[in-house]
């Protein structure tokens, strides 16, 4: 057996020892003199063994496959694997295609959930993992996006806990978690395929294992929500087929009347499938697909197949052939099935029950941009616009060269009439869909194909259904992460047709593996440049211009990496263009008149900033822009209450506050500055400009022993920051405590040693200490670091003219 004994699919040798076992309890029987028993016992092993064999998974049907000494992919030209070394390959061209991923930064999302994520540094309290949403976000704030995978952060907390911030870390356990899942597909392809088909399960899984689309879930940080969840998906399914299997077995035995096993052992296979099922939707909602995987499972595969052939026969119209297969079921499988699925049923609505309360009751709120098809007034339009997005979704899955870190505003136009050429696209794609749909649904010789392809078709379909926009509107329009768990399906789809090929005899089998040999070293070599794509914002970007210029966002984020560059000249530049691409991009209004403000366009800033706020009420960060601009143009009470809008949308809002006590200074309201920046300080004790405003209110005010208190708490939070200890310094300085206050001086021009006045002002401080040598040496080299300062030229003067140096 080469599935390396997981998979749940019984081999020939198995079956025919089973089959051994019961003919063995057959003869104990006899010799007890029980004729007739022996009779009926004889005919129950005969069915019993049949159903066993059956429960394996996709092998061939009955007791017939036991015996059959070709397997189905005998034809397929590839050589015969043991696990072992199947598993290594897999694992291998996993890591080889995504490796050069390993030096790169933390890009585009990952900023958000790691980088500036509260929730995964040790300093927070574990249980806001599962309070706050997988950006850090409190999952009953209304400008959450509800997506809920609290164990997908406590891996990046555990990261953080391990390696800090250092990208490497992250990126080597997306890479192990994505060989980890390749190796578990070769499990799953086992039981799709069946144990009699190796060489097309070791096929499928090098194809899901170097498939391109994998490229954002691995190469990005925050993809690892779809790895984790898609390991616990399978293993979830996994977990059902051993009950399904177990529970045969506890059939057969009951109706032997011998006690061989452990009774209870399909009960433990379903709680397993629970508790994976929950576990994946900690990591990703997606998750829940589990439950449609298992079910489609036991329908289409399960006992050979034959529930999921009775059903179709019927829908079909041919009733006397469905009642035949009925009949043909083993003993016990059909209320087997039902018990089940009713397992299911009732897991996967508390699974949604639960969710639903965990957000709040209430779903999450996505602007038109995000996808704006699904806002359009048109029913007929909403479903052609979904349609198309399937089909491009397929073409991704197919065709992997156009690749984009984002497909929003503007990437795929929204379809508004008949007359656009891309509504051909959608009878390929239903045509294709229904040719499949054909060969699944045709039996006889060929049973055994058509249960991959519709197996195929479901691993394909079931885990894209929540972005299908079908139940619920999502918030993208097409993401190449979500479509993990599908490509699946897809290299179930491609290897069965290659075995069809290959049987047929129409193409030459060195064809076919040439043909396969080469798809592979194509997908590696894509992965491998898309991963380059992904080692930095500006690769990432940039390549998104070439798949999608006409998206706005694209724009906007080159513009960000070149702000964050300092060119500010190309930063305007991605911003206007963003804005022309939509002129409703209230982000993009929001980075431009941050840099015309800093530019002193405060006109141009104030008019963008009120667009943005007037656009979406509840953005923050623009209302305490727009508060910021405002106090610079004199329009205090203006800015006050934008700040405190900027608060009501953001409570927790330490940089807001920061801003607010500025404006209380300027207001000369010194109470309320200092109890505003306190609270920031509270909120952010890493805010080193609220603790050096205070310091410098409270020395300006007298208050010397107050501010001697808070400089000492903020270098307990920030013992490196310059500016603390130089404003410490200064105060202490004034107290005549001169050994302390050279000492905190030192630090700074230590921390921060171009710094020409903090060498200015250890000048006076030796100069009034009467160190007239340290006091010239300080005054010379902050005049070396900047020659046009006055305080330090005068200051030198005086000492050289008290000296007598100067006339020397």
């Amino acid at each position: 057996m080469v599935c390396g004994g997981w998979c749940g699919s019984w081999d020939g040798e198995q079956q025919q020892q089973q089959q051994q076992q019961h003919r063995q309890h057959d003869r104990d029987v006899t010799t007890k003199g029980l004729t007739a028993a022996n009779k009926t016992n004889h005919n129950n092993v005969s069915t019993a063994a049949a159903a066993a064999a059956a429960a394996g998974g996709g092998g061939a049907s009955g007791a017939a496959a036991a015996a059959a000494p070709t397997s189905w992919d005998q034809d397929v030209p590839a050589p015969e694997l043991p696990y072992p070394a199947a598993a290594l390959l897999v694992g291998v061209c996993a890591c080889v295609c995504f490796v050069n991923s390993l030096p790169g930064d933390f890009v585009f999302d990952d900023s958000e959930a790691i980088v500036n994520n509260n929730d995964i540094r040790s300093d927070t309290p574990l249980a806001n993992l599962f309070h706050n949403d997988f950006w850090g976000t409190r999952l009953t704030h209304p400008s959450s996006h509800k997506s809920y995978r609290p164990l997908t952060v406590l891996s990046f907390r555990l990261n953080y806990a391990w390696g800090g911030l250092t990208p490497l870390s992250y990126h080597a356990v997306n890479i192990a978690l994505h060989s980890l899942v390749s190796v578990m597909s070769l499990r799953i392809f086992y039981v799709v395929f069946g144990s009699c088909a190796p060489r097309a399960a070791v096929l499928s899984a090098v194809l899901f294992a170097t498939h391109p689309i994998h490229t954002e879930a691995v190469s990005g940080i925050v993809g690892r929500a779809d790895l984790l969840c898609a390991l616990f998906v399978f293993i979830a399914f996994l977990s059902y087929v051993r009950a399904v299997r177990s529970m045969t077995e506890e059939n057969v035995n009951r109706k032997l009347g011998c006690n061989r096993g452990w009774c209870g052992q399909s009960l433990l296979y379903m709680l397993m499938t629970t508790a994976a099922t929950a576990t994946a939707m900690l990591c990703k909602e997606v998750g829940i697909t589990a439950l449609g995987l298992c079910s489609a499972y036991d329908i289409l595969l399960a006992h050979g197949g034959l529930i999921g052939r009775t059903v179709i026969l019927y829908i079909m119209g041919h009733n006397q052939r469905a009642v035949a297969s009925w009949r043909s079921l083993p003993g016990g499988s059909v209320r087997g099935a039902m018990c089940r699925h009713l397992a299911l049923a009732v897991t996967g609505l508390a699974l949604l029950a639960g969710r639903w309360v965990v957000m709040g009751s209430t779903v999450p709120r996505f602007m038109k941009v995000d996808n704006p098809a699904s806002f359009l007034d048109s029913v007929l339009f909403r479903s052609l616009n979904y349609q198309y997005t399937y089909s491009m979704n397929a073409l991704l899955l197919i065709l992997p060269i156009w690749l984009c870190f984002d497909w929003s505003m503007g990437c795929v136009p929204v379809i508004v009439n008949f007359g656009d050429s891309r509504l051909l696209v959608l009878p390929l794609l239903w045509f294709a869909f229904i040719m499949l749909l054909r060969r699944g649904i045709t039996q006889g010789r060929a049973g055994h194909t058509s249960r991959c392809v519709l197996m195929g078709l479901a691993l394909g379909i079931v885990p894209f259904l929540p972005a299908s926009n079908f139940f619920f509107r999502v918030g993208f329009v097409i993401a190449e992460r979500v479509l993990y768990l599908p490509a699946a399906g897809f290299c179930v789809l491609v290897v069965t047709g290659m075995r069809e090929l290959a049987t047929a005899g129409n193409v030459s089998k060195r064809v076919i593996q040439v043909g396969y040999v080469f798809l592979v070293v194509v997908f590696v070599l894509r992965c491998q440049q898309r991963s380059r794509d992904w080692l930095t914002e500006r690769q990432l970007f940039s390549s998104g211009l070439h798949v999608c210029p006409l998206n706005a966002k694209v724009h906007y984020n080159m513009g960000k990496v070149a702000a964050d560059s300092g060119d500010v000249v190309e930063a305007v530049r991605r911003y206007r263009e963003a804005l022309r691409l939509n002129a409703d991009y209230d982000q993009a209004m929001n980075n431009l008149a941050n840099i015309l403000k800093d530019q002193g366009h405060l006109d141009e800033a104030l008019h963008l900033l009120q667009q943005a706020t007037s656009l979406r009420s509840d953005f923050a960060a623009a209302w305490m822009n727009l508060g910021i601009v405002q106090a610079s143009l004199g329009h205090h009470s203006a800015a006050e209450t934008s700040y405190l809008t900027a608060l009501t949308h953001r409570a927790v809002y330490p940089d807001c506050l920061y801003n607010l006590g500025n404006l209380y200074l300027e207001k000369g309201d010194h109470k309320a500055a200092l109890a505003t920046w306190t609270n920031a300080t509270t909120i952010k004790p890493a805010l080193a400009v609220a603790w050096t405003n205070m310091l410098i209110l409270l020395d300006s005010q007298g208050h010397y022993e107050p501010a001697i208190d808070v400089a000492h708490k903020a270098l307990r939070h920030l013992p490196n920051e310059p500016a603390l200890h130089f404003n410490l310094a200064n105060t202490l300085g004034k107290l005549s405590r001169y050994q302390e206050s050279e000492s905190h001086f030192l630090q700074a021009t230590n921390l921060d040693p171009t710094n020409a006045n903090y060498w200015a002002n250890l000048g006076v401080l030796y100069h009034r200490w009467r160190k007239y040598d340290r006091a010239q040496q300080a005054y010379v080299r902050a005049l070396s670091l900047n020659p046009g300062l006055r305080s330090a030229q005068d200051n030198l003067s005086m000492l050289l003219k008290a000296t007598g140096k100067l006339s020397r």
